[in-house]
């Protein structure tokens, strides 16, 4: 089995010289497969699976490591598939679509047990990973880049030869839900010659989100001006408002359109606004919701913090089972959003996590659930000396979360670990560990 004819991972492997046949073994966290050269040191490749026998040529070289491109797949491993994209091949926003459902929750669970013995000096078990009701079109967000250069517009993501260029790609990526590829179209037909409607300079992202009732937002970061969001609207059936902030990560404002699209989660109606946090993956965010409910047990009358709580979702839900809950967000956006679906039961703090814990310490049960970099080391110093009696931590990073469980040991102890694939066909996994303080 080789590369399709023309892969540009094959032309470019052309200009390396060691090459070498190798066993891949595993996927690492990357997504990249895993194996090990005649010499002892680990090749990463990607695209490959576990079980190929590959034809690999080594083009860098780190000491103990090496990282390889893929010449031809010799005999292909038993988990190995055909990709149905057909922007695979040059396309780096997926990592892993020639590698079968099964094989990439193996991969997944195997990844996340390693990382945390070799970073945290943690042996668990392999977890169980709980698969996605859905492998394509479960994102309910996605981002694009666009770059103008002299050439014209190109939008999409970047290619996985060439990670500095933008692959151009239209309505036909297997991952966003149903109602976001037609807008995506629609949206680029109507920005104009050079995206003319879009806010000036070289290059933006641009994010489509849908909510439960099919409508669209857009957030446009970078750039400078306004464009003509207003007219941009009324071309591009489908999108509801317009959004942007000035620079990546930005607060974001509104420029045209409705204020707040209007999402579902659980029993919870919310109003979301521009960059404003939820899972990508409804289906499997409600598995995974379902699985902290049940780890939190009865909270009734429990005081329950719920760290980088974005909009309240799950704040709300403890609220609504009687606890007095208290959610901590950096995102005033997220914040406010959180306090207009608020009910009684539940407050909401806006600040840093590591500045704000402490005072609202102690508590029966903290919700941690931060973006990838983990928990700031604040956070973990302030639960190791005003440790509640159980965590909950919600981690999108096997690697920061092995950090961080390593930071809070001798205090707590790892009662259990389960994880639930959100992101099929990449090689993230979100991970839920179940904490309880063992020095009280």
């Amino acid at each position: 089995m080789t590369p399709a004819t023309g892969d540009p991972a094959t032309t470019a492997a052309a200009t390396g010289t060691h090459r070498e046949r190798v066993a891949i073994t595993g996927i690492a966290a990357g997504g990249a497969g895993v194996g090990r050269l005649a010499d002892g040191r680990a090749v990463f490749v990607a695209r490959t699976a576990p079980g190929d026998q590959a034809d690999v040529v080594v083009v860098s070289e780190h000491g103990r490591w090496t990282r390889g491109r893929l010449l031809n797949v010799a005999i292909p491993g038993p988990d190995r598939c055909e990709a149905p994209c057909v922007h695979y091949n040059r396309c780096g926003g997926c990592a892993l679509q020639h590698v079968s459902a099964p094989g990439q929750i193996r991969a997944k669970a195997s990844m996340v047990a390693e990382t945390l013995r070799r970073i945290g000096g943690i042996d668990t078990p392999v977890p169980d990973v709980v698969p996605s009701p859905r492998a394509f079109g479960y994102r309910n967000r996605v981002s694009f880049t666009l770059r103008r250069t002299s050439h014209g517009v190109v939008a999409g993501f970047h290619r996985i030869d060439r990670p500095d260029r933008v692959l151009d790609i239209d309505a036909d990526c297997l991952l966003p839900e149903p109602v976001i590829p037609p807008v995506w179209a629609a949206l680029r037909k109507g920005w104009g010659p050079g995206a003319a409607l879009l806010p000036a300079g070289p290059a933006l992202r641009l994010t489509l989100r849908a909510g439960s009732d099919g409508a669209v937002l857009l957030l446009i970061e970078g750039g400078a001006g306004r464009g003509e969001p207003e007219a941009l609207l009324t071309r591009t059936a489908g999108l509801a408002s317009i959004w942007h902030a000035h620079r990546l990560g930005g607060e974001a404002r509104l420029l045209a359109g409705t204020a707040a699209l209007r999402d579902r989660w659980g029993a919870l109606d919310v109003g979301l606004a521009g960059a404003a946090f939820v899972q990508v993956n409804r289906g499997a965010a409600a598995l995974l919701d379902a699985w902290v409910d049940e780890l939190a047990g009865e909270v009734r009358g429990q005081r329950v913090i719920d760290a980088y709580c974005g909009i309240g979702v799950r704040a709300c839900a403890f609220a609504g089972r009687g606890a007095v809950v208290t959610g901590i967000d950096l995102d005033a956006s997220a914040i406010a959003l959180a306090r207009r679906a608020a009910q009684a039961g539940a407050a909401f703090e806006v600040g840093p996590v590591e500045e704000r814990l402490a005072d609202l310490l102690p508590a029966d049960l903290v919700v941690l659930n931060p973006p990838r970099a983990g928990l700031h080391a604040g956070v973990c110093r302030t639960l190791r000396e005003h440790p509640p009696e159980r965590v909950i931590y919600v981690s999108c990073d096997p690697a920061t979360l092995a950090r961080d469980l390593a930071r809070l040991q001798p205090v707590f102890g790892l009662r259990s670990l389960r994880c639930f694939d959100l992101f099929p066909q990449t090689a993230h996994v979100e991970t839920v560990a179940g904490l309880a303080c063992v020095t009280s």
